[in-house]
């Protein structure tokens, strides 16, 4: 006869058995409801640089970790650095997720780099009362292009050039040197192509590049620049619904019909780089930790001098992470200052301080790799002096502190000698 307390034991056994199966398949068909339902919205309101370009290659990164349906990036762009840009477009033109470019609010503009970002985006839209354009590369300081094709737009054109004039009555810009007119002949064949791999209006993208024309959100949606003009995320949502996107590996339909909207805004590590990613303040940082260091190794328990190197030098690390740093330029920078250092310290007859002058020139003019985002020369020509200043001064208040100790010892002898003869 089977025991009443044992049957008790195997039959709560087995119905928590039960229990978590049927958990375990609840959460998972949960998941797989909420699988690639969440639309991440980001927002870029200011120029494009290496800051924001992390900021939205992460959340990028983090749409296609969580398997979201959309990213729809709100832009508000006057233009900015190429390289930023560019990696940008990388990052969507590679991504298994949808990207969806929405120049956003109503008085908003997508010009210089915001152009191309909105060519090469899946869904290319436009909220009213919104203009894009005036895409020429133009250097950092205003004037032609740049030797290394960086740009910042200045958008002289502005909204009220509507790109319907007729192209031949003005001969398009080919640049008036050999640097202008292969730079130029890059960022054209860069925005065709974007334009070209979805169906939009290349002629148009290669106008807003020679001749920095702009177009309204409607004439830019009549000209099939633009592919929809949409009054806020709902509507955009609404519209883009069941619509096909070329993506990596193919086409794709877009299922976008309630869809829970996940924001990302832009955190302390987007804020901080927004600020130090500069090369002159990164730069700065840098110099400043290392006078920070030596000043602390030149007179050992300072502490505040080294706590302050320690931070700068970390913070010059982080901006270098983004920038695009030549190491063997970084590398010379750093010989120069040690042996400038060596020098102060250690008299050569100036071979150590010509050689590290030298070092820390060169290095500091090669240290980025994109000669348009290059240190400022005013800057570079004050960190050897700087350093040289700096090292003999902590070397002139270390002799002067050894004198005073050592006056004070011999002093303090005296007396006590003193003293001693007048006891006897």
């Amino acid at each position: 006869m089977l025991n009443p307390i044992r049957a008790s034991s195997a039959l709560r056994c087995v119905g928590w058995i039960v229990a978590l199966i049927c958990g375990a398949l609840l959460a998972w068909v949960a998941g797989a409801q909420e699988t690639r339902q969440t639309a991440v919205v980001m927002t870029i309101d200011g120029s494009i640089s290496p800051a924001t370009s992390d900021y939205f290659q992460r959340g990028l990164q983090r749409a296609q970790a969580q398997d979201a349906e959309l990213v729809i990036l709100r832009l508000d762009t006057p233009g900015g650095l190429d390289a930023a840009m560019r990696d940008m477009i990388g990052a969507m033109l590679v991504s298994d997720v949808p990207v969806v470019v929405y120049v956003a609010p109503q008085g908003a503009r997508a010009a210089s780099a915001g152009t191309y970002l909105l060519m090469a985006s899946h869904v290319a839209a436009m909220a009213p009362a919104t203009h894009l354009g005036s895409a020429t590369p133009v250097r950092i300081g205003g004037g032609g292009p740049p030797g290394g094709g960086d740009e910042r737009s200045e958008d002289p054109a502005g909204p009220e050039q509507d790109g319907n004039d007729n192209p031949e009555t003005s001969e398009p810009r080919r640049g008036d040197t050999a640097m202008e007119r292969k730079v130029l002949e890059d960022a054209v064949a860069y925005i065709r192509s974007l334009a070209e791999r979805h169906g939009r209006n290349a002629d148009w993208a290669e106008r807003a590049v020679r001749e920095a024309v702009n177009l309204t959100a409607r004439q830019a949606l009549e000209q099939d620049v633009a592919d929809v003009v949409a009054t806020d995320i709902e509507d955009l949502l609404a519209q883009i619904d069941g619509r096909e996107v070329v993506m990596r590996d193919g086409t794709l339909t877009l299922d976008t019909a309630g869809l829970t909207l996940e924001r990302v805004e832009p955190d302390w590590r987007t804020e901080l780089l927004s600020i130090i990613a500069d090369p002159n303040v990164a730069y700065l940082l840098m110099i400043a930790g290392f006078y920070g260091l030596l000043f602390e190794l030149i007179n050992p328990g300072a502490m505040v001098p080294g706590v302050i190197g320690a931070i700068c030098l970390l913070l010059a690390l982080f901006a270098f992470q983004v920038l695009p740093v030549n190491y063997a330029g970084l590398a010379l920078v750093l010989l120069g200052l040690g042996l400038i250092v060596g020098e102060a310290l250690m008299p050569s007859f100036g071979i150590l301080g010509i050689g590290g002058i030298v070092a820390f020139v060169v290095g500091s003019v090669i240290l980025m790799d994109d000669r348009n985002m290059a240190v400022s020369v005013p800057l570079i020509g004050g960190g050897p002096g700087g350093v040289r200043v700096h090292v003999m001064g902590g070397d002139r208040l270390r002799q002067d502190a050894a004198k005073t100790a050592a006056y004070r010892s011999r002093r303090a002898a005296g007396c006590r000698g003193g003293g001693t003869r007048g006891f006897h």
